[in-house]
């Protein structure tokens, strides 16, 4: 399954590109963008596995970049 997910408050490229390299490192993940232009985040895991790929996708980035709000 491939999903885009608006962000809101992602302050940096930088910030984007740790985010993007930290999410990959996750289990299941098969790909993953994210667009700082955008402010969005492009996510694609096992159909199986999306929602716990989410989560988990979603602590990483929060890692980075405390104030990041994922709005479906």
């Amino acid at each position: 399954m491939r999903k885009i997910i608006k962000l809101q408050d992602l302050d940096c490229a930088s910030c984007a590109a740790k985010i993007e390299s930290a999410i990959a490192k996750l289990d299941g993940v098969i790909d993953v963008k994210v667009n700082f232009m955008g402010q969005r985040m492009t996510l694609e895991a096992p159909d199986e596995q999306f929602d716990d790929v989410l989560v988990k996708a979603q602590k990483a980035a929060r890692k980075i970049e405390s104030d990041l709000v994922f709005l479906g």
